[in-house]
């Protein structure tokens, strides 16, 4: 990240926080304000798209901890943020969430993603090859994860049809077994 490249860590982690809060917010405000466009678009299509629907069961679950955990994982975060505010969670509750998750994420991203970055490029200086290698072996570990995630999702969503159980209805009450 050259961009921050001589500037002090606080400063750096600062900047990225501001970052974090205006894209997560931006994104909340989307959502909120185009809540019943995104209904509609998405009822028409048949179907919940799947992040979005998964990110408003959970929020509406587990509320603000969702939010502010949502900026420790990858692509999660924006389906959260925007299903924040279709569902238009007060920002009584959102604001502090965005400010702890915000604040997560600028921290981690400053401290590991811009070291990680001035490693790699220390190292392409001195052996290219194994900076190259390195970078490889990253891409393919990310690569790996997201194959062994969506294999247990599917893997999950196949035993959940097959094993949920039937609530008998209020018809099924005078029948005999």
């Amino acid at each position: 990240m050259e961009i921050f490249e001589g500037w002090p860590l606080p400063a750096a982690i600062a900047v990225l926080f501001v970052i974090v809060l205006l894209r997560a917010g931006g994104t909340y405000a989307l959502g909120r304000g185009s809540r019943a466009g995104v209904k509609r678009l998405l009822e028409r299509r048949g179907r919940m798209a799947p992040q979005l629907a998964r990110a408003e069961a959970v929020i509406e679950r587990f509320g603000s901890p969702v939010v502010a955990l949502s900026f420790l994982t990858v692509g999660f975060q924006t389906a959260v943020n925007l299903a924040a505010g279709v569902l238009r969670m007060p920002l009584v509750k959102y604001i502090p969430a965005l400010v702890v998750g915000g604040a997560m994420w600028a921290t981690i991203y400053g401290v590991l993603g811009l070291a990680t970055v001035n490693a790699i490029v220390q190292a392409a200086a001195q052996n290219p090859t194994a900076a190259i290698l390195s970078v490889l072996g990253i891409a393919a570990l990310l690569a790996l994860l997201e194959f062994a995630t969506r294999r247990a999702r599917a893997f999950a969503a196949s035993h959940t049809d097959a094993t949920e159980p039937r609530l008998p209805e209020a018809s099924d009450a005078g029948q005999a077994e």
